[in-house]
């Protein structure tokens, strides 16, 4: 098992979330996306997924914008979320050219979506003293895929 020690308050709540409140800020690599929800609508009758990240002031994607429109593309009308605190010190938007936060929420709300993989957002770990894929702030959710037309 892999975990990494990091501020609890920075999460705050886990749930579904109606897909259309939430703002993607980039777009995707179509292949991958279509790949994605042609794996998940393989699956009978559920599929194990990771949460999507999100700022939870704004609704901004942070992780998981090919779950995002895969989802969407699928038809699913709510999405598993992990809401944090985006503006939070232990996340970073890049490791070489961090991007400022506010231009990238302002993105998000703008509908104009930077290019696939523009971001690379991290979270600190204490433990380890290095930064890590924020995607270990998900949850695993279990999504129903029987009614997937």
């Amino acid at each position: 098992m892999y975990s990494i020690a990091f501020d609890k308050n920075l999460i705050k709540d886990v749930k579904l979330v109606e897909i259309n409140l939430l703002n993607p800020h980039e777009k995707v690599i179509e292949k991958k996306k279509s790949s994605l929800a042609k794996f998940i609508k393989s699956y009978e009758n559920y599929y194990i997924i990771s949460s999507i990240v999100c700022c939870h002031k704004s609704m901004l994607i942070i992780d998981g914008h090919h779950r995002f429109f895969a989802l969407k593309e699928l038809g699913f009308k709510k999405v598993p979320v992990t809401l944090i605190d985006y503006s939070h010190k232990s996340i970073r938007t890049g490791k070489l050219n961090p991007i400022d936060k506010d231009y990238i929420v302002n993105v998000g709300l703008s509908k104009e979506l930077m290019e696939p993989k523009s971001t690379e957002h991290a979270i600190y770990c204490y433990k380890s003293k290095q930064w890590q894929p924020i995607i270990l702030l998900s949850s695993m959710f279990k999504i129903e895929t029987a009614d997937i037309l």
